[in-house]
């Protein structure tokens, strides 16, 4: 996935949140597949999980996905629908 940040955003929902959408979506999909880390992160992330920080970065996103749909939704759902965050 392109324009990636090593480390999701924490807190408060961000432009980069609206413009990885997708991602966190398929990496949700890709955990409830029973998919590991690894593959997530060459698959859907398109990073090599032998680099480092590599596994770091796919648990900030995975964390972030998780914090989308669950305490921050209605912050993001606000959020989304301003096309100024």
């Amino acid at each position: 996935m392109p324009n990636l940040v090593p480390l999701a955003p924490q807190n408060h929902v961000t432009d980069y949140d609206r413009r990885q959408l997708a991602l966190y979506a398929a990496l949700l999909d890709a955990e409830a597949a029973g998919v590991g880390w690894q593959d997530a992160a060459a698959t859907v992330m398109l990073i090599d999980p032998g680099q480092e920080g590599a596994e770091r970065c796919w648990a900030s996103h995975i964390a972030r996905a998780r914090w989308i749909i669950g305490e921050g939704l209605a912050q993001a759902s606000e959020a989304f629908g301003n096309p100024r965050i």
